[in-house]
């Protein structure tokens, strides 16, 4: 008896759709978690926020949340904390700092007495701080940086007013137009800059804190008088001592100009009160 042949298998061509099933299942389940987590419990947003206050001991940032579009108006959200702002300063502050600076510019009338009558001493005050002008003439010889006896008694009544206070001091030397050459001072700058210098050192060494000091030269580009005269050159001819208040101008950030305009106009400063 013959045998029968055996029938052939045929090929099944749709095997190919069992993965690609998988695969759908698997991307819609991921999309499914995805959605899930994008979506904020505002109540248990709050809970955690209340949590994690009572745990550190600070008042809330905020409690409502922010949305941000992530996509298109109908997408996932998040939330993000808004930063506090800060507080302004107040005007218990800035009604103690500017008595501070007014006993200290009296202090410092009252030592220099004398020569304030002499009109060879100023003493003003701004927002900025309490300026003490002193003619050149008081502390060092025509073309010289080095104090006399005299000199530098005057600068040690003001150290010793200025030794047990915290503020920082800035020191400006200033010139007349009058040009110098010598081996010593090439010129105004050095001149100046020196002779702030070695005020600065007279007050590191009485007591004043180094970190306190700052000296500058600015020669003959800040006259408070013409130079035309003898009076007015006599005048320029100066070294201001400035005490620098620590509330004086409030710190901002500069923004950036907004597109399409010019960057290199810049608005006007309004005068302080």
């Amino acid at each position: 008896m013959a045998r029968k042949k055996p029938e052939e298998e045929h090929e099944n061509h749709e095997r190919w759709l069992v993965s690609y099933a998988d695969f759908i299942t698997l991307l819609f389940a991921f999309f499914v978690v995805m959605y899930a987590i994008s979506q904020v419990n505002e109540g248990k947003y709050k809970i955690l926020a209340n949590a994690l206050v009572t745990a550190f001991g600070n008042a809330p940032l905020a409690t409502a949340p922010i949305i941000v579009q992530t996509g298109g108006p109908n997408t996932s959200t998040a939330v993000t904390p808004k930063l506090p702002t800060p507080k302004p300063r107040s005007n218990e502050a800035l009604r103690r700092e500017k008595e501070r600076m007014t006993d200290m510019a009296r202090d410092i009338m009252q030592v220099l007495a004398p020569l304030v009558q002499q009109g060879k001493v100023r003493v003003t005050q701004t927002s900025v701080g309490v300026n003490v002008e002193i003619n050149a003439n008081v502390l060092f010889a025509p073309a010289d940086a080095k104090l006399s006896k005299t000199s530098e008694e005057t600068l040690i009544a003001i150290a010793k007013v200025l030794k047990n206070d915290d503020h920082a001091i800035q020191i400006e030397g200033h010139t007349d137009n009058s040009s110098i050459n010598t081996s010593l001072y090439p010129s105004n700058w050095e001149l100046s800059a020196i002779r702030a210098s070695t005020v600065a050192r007279l007050f590191n060494d009485h007591g004043i804190d180094p970190l306190r000091l700052t000296a500058v030269g600015h020669g003959a580009n800040q006259p408070v008088a013409s130079n035309d005269t003898p009076q007015g050159r006599e005048r320029n001819r100066r070294v201001d001592v400035m005490i620098l208040s620590r509330l004086a101008e409030a710190i901002t950030d500069v923004p950036l100009a907004p597109a399409g305009t010019d960057s290199s106009v810049v608005a006007p400063v309004p005068p302080a009160q």
